[in-house]
């Protein structure tokens, strides 16, 4: 029988990051988790508020973030922060099937 050796030399690199390649990726990482889209449930009173919160999270858990939000004279359930109009058609299409007044809203920066 004939055996075959083979040597195997390995090697490493050294990579310098500037500043600013680390800036530009946190800034990056910032933008696309502040999210371009939400869904919005509810808009009334806060009691009414809660109880449809308190519904969602049972329903769903924590599959989406959601919060409450107050904008003049009413309290607002919103969920999610989704990166794109995709992204959130694809919840909408889940949520509405316990919540048919759900909708899509690009908040106001």
């Amino acid at each position: 029988m004939n055996y075959a050796f083979c040597q195997v030399e390995t090697a490493s690199a050294h990579i310098e990051v500037s500043p600013d390649i680390e800036k530009i990726t946190e800034a990056k990482f910032d933008i696309e988790n502040t999210g371009s889209y939400k869904i919005q449930l509810f808009y009334g009173n806060l009691n009414e508020a809660h109880k449809v919160l308190a519904k969602f999270k049972t329903t769903y858990g924590g599959m989406w973030s959601s919060k409450i939000k107050f904008e003049t004279p009413n309290y607002k359930v919103w969920i999610g922060n989704y990166r794109n109009r995709l992204e959130a058609d694809r919840a909408l299409m889940r949520i509405q099937k316990k919540f048919p007044s759900a909708f899509i809203f690009k908040p106001k920066k």
